[in-house]
């Protein structure tokens, strides 16, 4: 055999060396991922669905008319009120009341009860021919209509105080007598904030 023939078999034999190990080396192989189930939260049960007794739907329904008045009086103050810390006040009222009065709404709707008690007139929510609870009577929201400048600040002023002061009342009787968290956390509200009101205005008579 000749020089020539030795070494091709050699490079054959190196060849066919280098091929099998190639063909044994192992191939990555593709992990299998198990999908992780997702876990879909339960919607959380808001307060305002949670018991309620008859106090807090008492307090819902008289609340609603009696924020709607005060939220009317106060609309007013843009073009009749002659004190700029009046119209203030008022636009306070506006902000506060008038969410609010959505909040109680929702109350009801998540607690499957009427906007107002049976029997009542809705046309005639926000308004009182006696006065009940602070609010103002028929003759009594004319007035202020008709008032202008200093004489509607003081009429506003007085007016506003005893509706405050009835609401205050009112939330008392929902923390005295209510189940409903949020409907009893409302009315705390509602004393903290208008308690502080009553205050502002009795130093914005004092200067009138």
């Amino acid at each position: 055999m000749n020089r020539t023939s030795v070494l091709g078999m050699l490079a054959a034999a190196s060849t066919a060396v280098v091929l099998a190990g190639c063909s044994n080396s192992e191939t990555p192989s593709t992990s299998t991922v198990t999908a992780t189930p997702t876990t879909v939260a339960a919607p959380s049960v808001s307060g305002s669905t949670s018991a309620h007794d008859d106090a807090d739907v008492a307090f819902a329904q008289g609340m609603i008319p009696h924020h709607s008045q005060a939220v009317d009086m106060a609309g007013l103050a843009a073009d009749r009120a002659g004190n700029d810390r009046v119209k203030q006040l008022a636009a306070s009222v506006e902000n506060a009341q008038g969410p609010e009065i959505e909040q109680l709404r929702g109350f009801l709707a998540a607690w499957g009860q009427p906007e107002a008690p049976a029997g009542t007139d809705h046309a005639g929510m926000g308004h009182s021919s006696t006065g009940g609870s602070g609010m103002t009577t028929d003759a009594q929201m004319q007035q202020l209509e008709q008032a202008r400048g200093a004489d509607f600040d003081r009429m506003f002023l007085q007016m506003m105080t005893a509706h405050h002061e009835g609401a205050v009342e009112m939330a008392r009787t929902e923390l005295a007598g209510g189940r409903n968290p949020e409907a009893k956390a409302l009315a705390q509200k509602i004393i903290d904030e208008q308690q502080a009101e009553i205050a502002t205005m009795a130093n914005l008579l004092s200067t009138l």
